[in-house]
């Protein structure tokens, strides 16, 4: 099993050359990763910091324009060669510890998507923003009526797919939403899906985090495009 992990990247000087060992710890006889990192034109010393590790990574993209999560994020999935596709931000609000849960999945159940779920018991969970959780409830539920699904957090960073189930060439969104997009498209067509306890440790927006609140508009709209028409 080739697992494609994709990391899109903007500044993230503080955290990445962290994030990518840990990331490189979980490769094993029975863990075939292929890791991928895309920078979307950062301005402090991300660049820097993964060519000074690039013995940690399979393929590296800098992109010559800053075209956001989404945009950063297509670039990476158009050059990935894994069987499955797993999301992993740059900082260390998600724990690469965690891939063993998603992956056993995959190996052990056929399935077609596996979520890291915060809300399903992990073992640590940092208090974050309360607006946030609310935000990502209402999405999920949104979500469960419109595709008849029993998801509870279909907006963690650890979205991992079968990568035949995604046509590449068709997605549109390149912003947040991309992720809804994404994941109705595969809910579609697949029929095997899962979630399992991850922990999180969310950071602050003084520490650097990006989504805001407008973001959830575009992600509503979204899936309710591709529910409906």
């Amino acid at each position: 099993m080739k697992v494609s992990i994709i990391i899109p990247v903007f500044n993230e000087e503080q955290t990445i050359e962290e994030l990518l060992n840990k990331v490189n710890k979980q490769r094993s006889a029975e863990n075939n990763l292929e890791v991928i990192v895309i920078d979307d034109c950062s301005t402090d010393s991300t660049v820097e910091i993964v060519q000074n590790n690039i013995n940690l990574i399979d393929k590296f993209i800098k992109l010559e324009k800053n075209l956001g999560k989404g945009g950063a994020v297509l670039n990476g999935l158009e050059v990935s060669t894994g069987d499955y596709i797993l999301f992993q931000d740059g900082d260390l609000e998600y724990s690469p510890n965690d891939y063993n849960k998603i992956f056993d999945v995959f190996r052990d159940l056929n399935a077609d998507v596996v979520i890291g779920s915060r809300f399903l018991a992990p073992e640590y969970v940092r208090v974050h923003y309360f607006w946030h959780s609310i935000g990502n409830k209402f999405i999920t539920f949104l979500f469960n009526i419109l595709f008849n699904t029993t998801f509870t957090d279909i907006y963690s960073c650890y979205l991992g797919f079968k990568r035949n189930l995604v046509d590449i060439k068709k997605i549109k969104q390149l912003g947040w939403s991309q992720q809804a997009e994404i994941l109705s498209t595969i809910v579609k067509k697949g029929n095997v899906f899962y979630e399992v306890p991850i922990s999180y440790s969310g950071r602050t927006y003084d520490e650097g985090k990006k989504i805001r609140a407008r973001h959830a508009l575009l992600v509503i709209i979204t899936i309710l495009r591709k529910r409906l028409f």
